[in-house]
């Protein structure tokens, strides 16, 4: 019975068979039935891609281990019939001539054992490193039918605790498979929620900048209808008095021009004969002042829409004015006041902060 045989006769599959014979280069039944314990539960690869230069070393080289599988090689071979071969043929390098007396088995002369057969002193060589050999007139005796069951018993046992061993270890494995997987997943958790927090952050900041820019738009707009407005009233004004024949009200550019002597005169008039007042505001974190002209009857609230359409550090909501001189200091029910009502026209310094 070949190799091939006694293991299919032991229940391993014809598909994995092939592939641990051909693994382990026909060497034996000891290397093909290493080979279906280790690699058992391993998915089968094409054959056709199998050589036997892949295929592990046995292990366990000690001499104790050669003598047990050679023991359990034998029982399997005397349970399942296979012929013990020729015991003379093939002896090693090593050997040297006995007489005329008939070789019986195989002798290893650095440990001393002895072998049946010439495959069993080649497993030897392989597993031990050992490489002289000497055919010897020993002969082994067969064991008897009792001994072969028992050492079946005992080769399956081995196989089984093999088994066992390996799917423990295999369960050792995937516990610390599952430990890195999970210390991976509360990482990638995170990470998502620190992406999430940015993300929030960005969208937060996004939307206070829409709202100043929708603010500074609204001023600018605002400051826009207001000049509009101021031109409208000039040049209607302007009809009016060319139809009238009466003087028009000279501008506070040709005021300056034609007669300088009449302004300070003209400061000293009440607040409600000044039409623009013209406001110079600075920060109280310092930096450049920020000018405009805008009509007497505007809001102060109006003066906080044009600074914050000048700089995104200042919110209409949150922004106070206040006087060096004389010191003063407006609350937020002046905010709907007008300058002129203000006493501000028609100059005035103010200090936001």
């Amino acid at each position: 019975m070949s190799d091939k045989e006694v293991l299919l006769s032991m229940g391993f599959d014809p598909a994995r068979v092939e592939w641990a014979l051909k693994a382990t280069g026909n060497r034996g039944l000891q290397p093909a039935m290493d080979h279906l314990v280790e690699n058992e539960g391993k998915p089968i690869p094409d054959l056709s891609s199998v050589s036997s230069s892949s295929a592990p070393a046995p292990s366990g080289g000690g001499p104790m281990d050669v003598d047990e599988d050679n023991e359990d090689l034998e029982a399997l071979k005397a349970v399942y019939g296979k012929n013990a071969g020729d015991a003379g043929a093939g002896a090693g390098e090593g050997s040297s001539a006995g007489g005329d007396a008939e070789a019986k088995s195989i002798k290893c002369s650095v440990c001393g054992k002895t072998f049946k057969n010439v495959d069993l002193a080649n497993y030897h060589a392989e597993k031990s490193g050992h490489d002289q050999f000497e055919e010897s007139t020993e002969e082994i005796k067969p064991l008897t039918e009792e001994e072969k069951k028992q050492r079946l018993a005992e080769l399956k046992e081995r196989m089984a605790a093999k088994k066992a061993a390996k799917a423990k270890e295999d369960a050792k494995d995937n516990l610390a498979n599952e430990a890195i997987r999970r210390k991976a997943g509360r990482d990638m958790n995170a990470i998502r929620e620190e992406m999430k927090q940015k993300e929030l952050l960005k969208e937060a900041e996004k939307k206070r900048r829409e709202k100043i820019e929708d603010q500074k738009a609204r001023a600018a707009v605002k400051a826009q209808i207001e000049a509009d407005k101021k031109a409208r009233a000039e040049k209607a004004a302007r009809e009016k008095a060319l139809r009238e024949g009466k003087p028009f009200p000279e501008t506070s550019a040709q005021a300056g021009t034609s007669a300088p002597a009449a302004a300070p005169a003209a400061h000293k008039g009440p607040g409600k004969d000044y039409p623009e007042t013209r406001l110079q505001i600075r920060m109280a974190s310092g930096g450049q002042p920020y000018t405009t002209t805008l009509p007497s009857d505007s809001t102060l609230r109006e003066v906080a829409e044009f600074l914050a359409a000048q700089t995104l550090s200042v919110d209409v909501e949150t922004v106070n004015f206040s006087l060096t001189f004389p010191r003063k200091t407006f609350a937020r029910s002046d905010f709907s006041r007008t300058l002129r009502d203000l006493g501000l026209t028609p100059s005035a310094v103010l200090i936001a902060s």
